[in-house]
Order: structure tokens, then C-alpha cells, then sequence
């Protein structure tokens, strides 16, 4: 029997360009790059090992997604700070909470087996602390209550903030105690969709999505500013 094969690392399937616009952004979310930094473009593809062409797309995309600012004659400067983590998360409350309701009322045998799979797997991986595991299963569980709901429209409001949300998990999901209580409140989740109760599924999902945004802020934000002081 030949041995298993390994998934391929999406590092490696990411070209330059995506390379450092993923790198950069990352550094934003997580705080290294705090809000009010001056980016200076040569000093950063010597860093990065890159020349500043694709440099400057990652710089013009990280613009579009709201998380710098070019200013005339100044340069390029960080704006992501904690008021717009929460305000995206507000957003993503309302949006993710009105999925969990309709999903509520639209599941049926199928949903509840594919979403209950998910869900002892995130089990396992919680008391492994497999990481990168319960990223995975973390954009499976909301995937699968996006496609239960088929709220197609609501679905698409949420496609911005996608990799805002992926790297907010990475950054979270590293400390045990915040895992143990994302899978509980997954949990939570998974029983107001079975139980059909929307109510319940709107407020566990609103709660969730809110204290998640609330952990990132204290983790990516907070305790940096304590570090700077």
C-alpha cells in the first residue's frame, strides 16, 4: 500500500504577488503593523525579499480592503486599527446571525448529519489543539450553515471579510481556554439548528461571532499597546 499523501501547504500554491499581499495583510490584522505606521515600500521588499512591483499591488489590494491609506506626498499608511475590527464584526454579527436564523427553519436530515460531522471532528481537534485543523473545520461549520440557509445574497455580503475572519482565527485559536470555548459555542450553534429554533440559532451565532472579534481585539491590539507603553 502506498503512504498517504500530505495536502499541499497553500503557502506553495501562492504566487508572489499573493505571497506578499497575504504577508502584509496578516501583519495588519494581527497588530504588528498598527494603525498610524508609515510603510516605507523600499525598506519592505528589502525585508521581504521581493522588488517593489509586487509590492505595491499587495499595497493598492490591501487599499481596496480598507486596511491602509495612500496619502499624497506622504506615502502609504496602516488605518486597521480596533474601532474598525469591531464595527466589521458588527457587520458580521447581523450578517452571520441572520444566516443561523434562516438556516434554522431550512434544515433538514442531510444539513444536520454534514453539520453533526463537522462538529465531533472540531471535538477532536479541540482537545488534540490541532490548530490548523479547527481553522479548516471552523470555515467548514459557517460554510455549511451558509449552504443550509441559501441565503445566496447574504451569503455574498459576507465574502469580504473572509480573510479578515481566517487570520483572526489563526491568531485566537492559538491560546487552549479560547478553543474550548469556540467549540462550545459551536456546539450551541449546532443544537438551536437541529432543535429548528431560530431565535436561538440567531443569538448564539450574534454571541459568537462578537466575542470572537472581542478576543482578536484584546489579543492583536490591546496587549500590544501595553507592549509599547
Amino acid at each position: 500500500m502506498r503512504p498517504r499523501l500530505e495536502p499541499v501547504d497553500p503557502a506553495y500554491l501562492m504566487g508572489l504577488r499573493e505571497h506578499v499581499h497575504h504577508v502584509l495583510r496578516r501583519a495588519i490584522i494581527a497588530g504588528e503593523l498598527p494603525a498610524g505606521t508609515w510603510l516605507n515600500e523600499r525598506q519592505m521588499a528589502t525585508e521581504l525579499g521581493v522588488s517593489t512591483t509586487p509590492l505595491k499591488e499587495a499595497l493598492r489590494r490591501l487599499e481596496s480592503e480598507g486596511l491602509v491609506a495612500t496619502e499624497p506626498r506622504r506615502g502609504v499608511r496602516v488605518t486597521f486599527d480596533a474601532g474598525q475590527a469591531e464595527e466589521m464584526a458588527l457587520a458580521r454579527a447581523a450578517l452571520e446571525g441572520m444566516i443561523a436564523r434562516m438556516a434554522a427553519q431550512r434544515i433538514d436530515a442531510e444539513g444536520t448529519v454534514r453539520l453533526g460531522a463537522i462538529v465531533d471532528a472540531m471535538a477532536l481537534a479541540t482537545t488534540a489543539g490541532e490548530v490548523e485543523t479547527l481553522i479548516v473545520l471552523n470555515e467548514q461549520f459557517h460554510d455549511g450553515i451558509h449552504a443550509i440557509s441559501g441565503c445566496r445574497y447574504l451569503q455574498r455580503l459576507t465574502e469580504g471579510q473572509r480573510i479578515y475572519v481566517h487570520t483572526a482565527r489563526a491568531i485566537i485559536l492559538g491560546d487552549a481556554d479560547e478553543r474550548a470555548r469556540a467549540f462550545s459555542e459551536h456546539r450551541a450553534i449546532f443544537d438551536a439548528l437541529v432543535a429548528r429554533n431560530p431565535d436561538e440559532a440567531e443569538r448564539t451565532m450574534r454571541e459568537h461571532v462578537m466575542r470572537s472579534a472581542q478576543q482578536h481585539v484584546r489579543t492583536a491590539f490591546e496587549r500590544r499597546t501595553e507592549t509599547l507603553a
